[in-house]
């Protein structure tokens, strides 16, 4: 049964979601990864991950623009 695997720690998940945002990643590890971490962590982590990239422009941005 599906239910029966494993879910991927927060380790693992977060380092599955960057490896896509290099586009980095070797077929034996998109594999496993695909049989360990679910839909819902991907997309949540995503997202933060998103968001803290942006804030983390925006900050810089801020930081060089004052004086």
């Amino acid at each position: 049964m599906a239910g029966d695997a494993p879910r991927a720690s927060l380790f693992e998940a977060v380092r599955t979601v960057l490896s896509a945002f290099f586009g980095v990643r070797r077929r034996a590890a998109h594999e496993a990864d695909t049989r360990h971490v679910s839909p819902v962590q991907i997309v949540v982590i995503a997202i933060v991950l998103v968001a803290l990239f942006i804030f983390t422009l925006l900050a810089v941005v801020h930081f060089v623009t004052t004086k």
